[in-house]
């Protein structure tokens, strides 16, 4: 298997595995879902203390909010890795990102206790947007990084391997 088609294959993985984690978070019921965010609100509060500082309700809600938006970041990162392995244009994985979170808040809408919210979608499009951005940033200093190593193995065998001092 070419390397190309390895990381293919680990792309496609990764995509599923992350909308299997989202449309699973959606498809919990309210009492569920709520559960399992008040368990991450533990450990969050740990670690970001004004998570329990003050309202809890509001607490909670900024949780829900950055969960959604990490969620769908790391959606539009792992999209427009596979639109530059397909050699799609970049509009493609914003697209298909505002797609997901539709039909995420769509199935909410039949979810016993959840609803489905336009903001909502607004909040998951914005983390697609930050994740591919996230991901151009990350690929530039990856290729620059990978630029130095090349000139500077260049550089040294230019010189023959010997130490410039």
């Amino acid at each position: 298997m070419s390397t190309f088609s390895k990381r293919l294959t680990i792309c496609r993985a990764l995509l599923v595995v992350i909308l299997v984690f989202i449309w699973g978070n959606s498809l919990m019921p309210a009492e569920l879902s709520e559960a399992f965010s008040g368990w991450v609100k533990e450990i969050a509060a740990r670690l970001l203390p004004f998570l329990s500082s003050g309202n809890e309700e509001k607490g909670h809600h900024i949780l829900r909010k950055i969960a959604h938006f990490s969620e769908f970041a790391a959606l539009g990162a792992t999209l427009l890795w596979l639109a530059r392995l397909k050699g799609w244009k970049y509009s493609m994985p914003l697209v298909v990102g505002i797609c997901a979170a539709c039909v995420d808040e769509w199935i909410q809408l039949w979810i016993p206790g959840r609803a489905g919210s336009v903001t909502d979608v607004a909040l998951d499009s914005c983390g697609v947007l930050a994740g591919m951005i996230l991901h151009i940033i990350g690929y530039a200093m990856y290729r620059r990084k990978k630029s130095e190593v090349f000139n500077e193995e260049a550089d040294t065998d230019a010189d023959g391997g010997a130490d410039p001092a």
